[in-house]
């Protein structure tokens, strides 16, 4: 996905900047890039972080960094941020967010009579330069950045940093990522997330409506552009990407996953199908917090069978080929002998994507002499590959596992049953539950519900995005 922090002081902000970027390196562990502006103009670097923490990776550069504003990324996409020049200055930008009609973007261009792009190695335009054209085809960056949010079909966030060293930021037309803004006695900050500036001294300020523009100096901040009135924020910012101590829109992610847990436990009892076990454990580490809720909710003994060993392994979505990325994530988890053989245990993952690294576990704990296995979902089962943050991205539907069950249960006629598929309560949601758990090995498998994983949340419901589970826009 990616994240992004900048500020604007009446201090040089380089160090924020650095250790706010490297604040959201949970969020992308491709590229990452800083630029600077001083009296003598810009000052960029952008990174491969794929073999090396960004921290570690950008150190050497600070030296010849100085600056009172500045902005950094973390992407999972293409590098960045970008230094451009147009009609409407020199400017820096970086973005977060989904192009789905990138291609039809570029002809576009052409026809318009434009005659070029930057083409990266596999032939394809950089997304951030992109945004960056379709913003220079208005007069100013308002403008500008409404008629790129108009144009793209997916998603955009951004910030701009232009040559008189203002910030502009805008968070995307349905507030599918947070954007917030940081305080200090020295001038402002803005960041994807807000323990980002927290651990940088700044205190909470203001937070960005969906659609809002904001332009941002060490004085202070202005909105340029009102926020509109609805809202799509995206789940899986609780259930999995957000770090615990992050804030979206007043909800702690912690919190969050520690009560959703505790709502599949309560709902389970409710129903009756509550396992009898010896522990409770969370498949780490966005799975810890949903399984610490979940046992504190049904008295059993929270335990953990599986330790990351983080000193040299970095997040398991990292490496771009599959079977790789299945190495890293076997690799990492080392097992407790003493919490596994004999013992009857219920494992909580956020979320259950494609199913391949959860398989493998399964097997490698009745090898470990597990007597059952039993496995939740903290969120419901993922029928749709998300079009708007590249989350559970897939060449095919099929690569989802529950997509994939269903075409083997009932063929085509299964797809347009997915609604019934997706809710356990019914007999199409019954029969998924009971081949998944052939093909993969549980004992038991069990989904937090749409209505439980909303309720966790805690906000209005028709301000979250649900997509990748209903498909609804």
């Amino acid at each position: 996905m990616g994240g992004f922090f900048g500020a604007a002081s009446h201090h040089d902000v380089v160090l924020d900047v650095f250790f706010g970027v490297d604040y959201h390196s949970h969020l992308g562990t491709r590229r990452a890039g800083m630029i600077f502006h001083d009296d003598e103009g810009f000052q960029r670097e952008i990174h491969s972080i794929e073999n090396t923490p960004f921290r570690t990776r950008f150190e050497d550069d600070l030296p010849g960094f100085h600056g009172c504003s500045g902005i950094g990324c973390i992407s999972d996409t293409d590098p960045q941020p970008l230094l451009v020049r147009s009609h409407l200055g020199t400017f820096g930008i970086t973005t977060v967010g989904a192009i789905n009609n990138a291609e039809q973007l570029v002809e576009s261009y052409f026809t318009d009579g434009n005659r070029q792009f930057m083409a990266m190695s596999s032939g394809a335009v950089n997304t951030t330069e992109l945004v960056a054209a379709l913003i220079n085809q208005k007069d100013d960056f308002v403008s500008g950045i409404k008629h790129a949010q108009d144009a793209i079909e997916g998603s955009l966030t951004l910030l701009i940093m232009t040559e008189d060293g203002r910030i502009i930021a805008a968070r995307d037309k349905m507030g599918r990522l947070p954007v917030l803004i940081g305080k200090n006695d020295d001038g402002f900050c803005i960041s994807f997330e807000s323990f980002a500036y927290h651990k940088l001294g700044y205190d909470d300020e203001y937070e960005l409506g969906p659609g809002e523009i904001v332009r941002i100096d060490a004085d202070g901040y202005q909105t340029i552009a009102p926020a509109g009135d609805k809202m799509k924020i995206c789940a899986f910012l609780w259930v999995y990407y957000g770090y615990p101590n992050s804030n979206y829109e007043g909800v702690n992610v912690e919190v969050m996953r520690y009560r959703n847990g505790a709502v599949m436990a309560r709902n389970e009892a409710a129903a009756g199908t509550l396992p009898d076990l010896d522990y409770v454990a969370g498949v780490p580490d966005s799975g810890v917090p949903h399984a610490i809720g979940y046992a504190t909710e049904c008295k059993t003994p929270f335990a953990r069978p599986f330790i990351k060993y983080t000193p040299t392994w970095a997040r398991s979505f990292m490496p771009s080929n599959q079977e790789v990325r299945n190495r890293v994530a076997k690799m990492k988890q080392i097992h407790i002998p003493e919490l596994i053989r004999d013992k009857k245990l219920l494992f909580v993952d956020d979320s259950i994507v494609r199913g391949t690294q959860l398989h493998e576990t399964v097997d490698f704990l009745y090898e470990c002499g597990a007597s059952e296995v039993h496995m939740r979902s903290a969120c419901p089962p993922i029928m749709f590959s998300c079009k708007y943050l590249s989350f559970s991205s897939s060449k095919s539907e099929m690569d989802l596992i529950a997509r994939r069950v269903v075409q083997q249960l009932e063929g085509d006629e299964g797809q347009e049953h997915l609604e019934e598929y997706a809710d356990s309560s019914t007999e199409r949601g019954q029969c998924m539950l009971h081949a998944i758990c052939e093909q993969m090995g549980f004992d038991s498998l069990g989904y937090q519900s749409l209505d439980g994983m909303l309720e966790a949340i805690g906000i209005d419901r028709n301000q979250v995005c649900t997509y990748c589970w209903n498909g609804k826009e």
